[in-house]
């Protein structure tokens, strides 16, 4: 097992230019949820084809989104946090 001296820290995956935290509110079906950003705003997301079947996403997991250029209130899913990872994501302070 490796430790870095940080008790079981893991670098994780942090948003890139333009993605956000964000946290999932409610499935909408057709691969499609709605998502409450770090920004405050309230967004539809869509879950990619390369994530469909392989990352399950359900409600209350803290997603990476990255919102659209020409619609605001849309955005696409780049990355799911396992629980651990979002609690750890928490208590450093990045997420509420």
């Amino acid at each position: 097992m490796s430790d870095d001296g940080e008790g079981g820290r893991k670098n994780l995956r942090m948003p890139e230019d333009d993605e956000v935290f964000a946290t999932v509110t409610n499935m909408l079906g057709a691969n499609r949820v709605k998502v409450r950003c770090a920004d405050g705003t309230e967004r539809t997301a869509r879950i990619p084809g390369k994530m469909q079947k392989r990352i399950w996403i359900r409600e209350d997991d803290v997603v990476l989104v990255e919102p659209w250029d020409w619609q605001d209130e849309k955005a696409d899913i780049t990355w799911r946090y396992e629980k651990s990872d979002a609690d750890q994501l928490r208590e450093e302070g990045h997420i509420q």
